[in-house]
């Protein structure tokens, strides 16, 4: 065998299990199908501008290990997600807050706002919400769900919220003070010289291929490593046999604009219904820079996925779940194969997570070596 590892995808999982295995001496090879390292934390530099080309990218972590790590590769600014809402040509703080509530009801205090929204869920809520419409309703009372969530949860999933699950509202945060900070973790930020710069010095003195699709090779890349750490699509490597997963994608329009501020935050959602997209990303503001005379923005349209798109959000209801297990359940059967990060795992994992999981793997990995 050539390499120890064959490591399939450039992404913060494969990025990860390759650095801290390359530390301990392995020899690594990275492959990736994209002409770029990075997977979907990718950013490219256009006039001074670092560009999320894949939708905002935001890492923050309570985990002082995870930060501890991923601040070897990259010096991280402080930025802090503060994302807007417009609806109906009235912007709104986002997560859910006491200047949410005082510029939709014209309260000032906590608990006037608790007041507000206990009547609504004691008019409107169920008591086992079976869907996101009635778990948002149970969380935040009818008005903010109307306002805030109901189109753009429909536009992004291609759904009604009365049929998606309940659990996907319950990500968000509902806050009764005036703290516009969407995170509640101790560290976050971006690095100051972009995501791109970050996975390179992670790869650094690893063999990486760019443009390289392990399937179109998969026969002699399976042969020149003792294992393969797979970051694809589960299904895609079982070759569909059980049918296919599920996902969500999107579709991107970019605008370098000849003004120097657009809109004046990094992301501002757009939840009524009948407009296509969801947000508007202004790039610039996730890292200013000196002699940032234009600026860059792009509108983020949530689409249905197939094949020739990327999947970005895997979609978790029962059907899928079920479809899932079955894949992973052929994947515990292969000890040549670790299988890891969000499409291999049909999870949708923050960038924190990822790197637990990969580091995870890389514990399990050194353990059995060592029986």
């Amino acid at each position: 065998m050539k390499y120890d590892y064959l490591v399939v995808g450039a992404g913060l999982f494969g990025a990860c299990f390759a650095q801290q295995m390359n530390s301990l001496g392995k020899k690594c090879l990275v492959v990736e199908k994209r002409n770029h390292i990075g997977g979907m934390s990718y950013t490219e530099n256009i006039d001074n501008i670092d560009v999320h080309k894949y939708g905002a990218h935001i890492f923050h972590t309570n985990d002082k290990r995870v930060w501890d790590y991923i601040s070897q590769f990259a010096d991280f600014n402080n930025f802090i997600n503060s994302p807007m809402a417009v609806y109906k040509d009235n912007i709104y703080n986002l997560p859910f807050n006491m200047n949410t509530f005082a510029k939709i009801w014209g309260i000032l205090t906590p608990e006037e706002a608790k007041k507000i929204i206990n009547e609504q869920k004691n008019k409107y809520s169920v008591e086992n919400p079976s869907n996101l419409e009635e778990q948002a309703i149970n969380l935040v009372g009818k008005d903010i769900y109307e306002i805030l969530i109901k189109g753009y949860s429909e536009k992004q999933w291609g759904k009604k919220c009365n049929e998606l699950p309940a659990f996907i509202i319950k990500r968000l945060p509902v806050r009764f003070t005036y703290n516009n900070n969407y995170f509640n973790d101790r560290y976050q930020g971006i690095p100051v010289n972009g995501y791109t710069e970050m996975m390179t010095n992670m790869l650094k003195d690893i063999e990486v291929r760019l443009n390289c699709n392990y399937f179109d090779k998969k026969e002699y890349f399976d042969d020149i490593a003792e294992k393969i750490i797979f970051t694809g699509q589960i299904d895609k490597f079982f070759e569909f046999c059980y049918g296919p997963l599920e996902y969500r994608s999107l579709r991107f329009e970019t605008e370098i604009l000849d003004v120097d501020n657009f809109q004046g935050n990094a992301v501002i959602n757009y939840t009524e219904v009948h407009i296509p997209y969801t947000r508007i990303i202004e790039h610039k503001h996730f890292n200013l820079k000196p002699n940032q005379t234009k600026t860059i923005v792009t509108k983020e349209y949530p689409q249905d996925w197939d094949p020739d798109k990327e999947a970005y959000y895997p979609i978790n209801n029962d059907k899928n779940n079920s479809l899932y297990n079955q894949y992973n359940q052929l994947a515990k059967e292969n000890s040549k194969i670790i299988f890891g990060g969000r499409l291999a795992e049909y999870k949708y994992y923050d960038m924190d997570q990822t790197i637990i999981n990969a580091l995870k793997a890389v514990e399990k990995e050194i353990a059995t070596e060592k029986q």
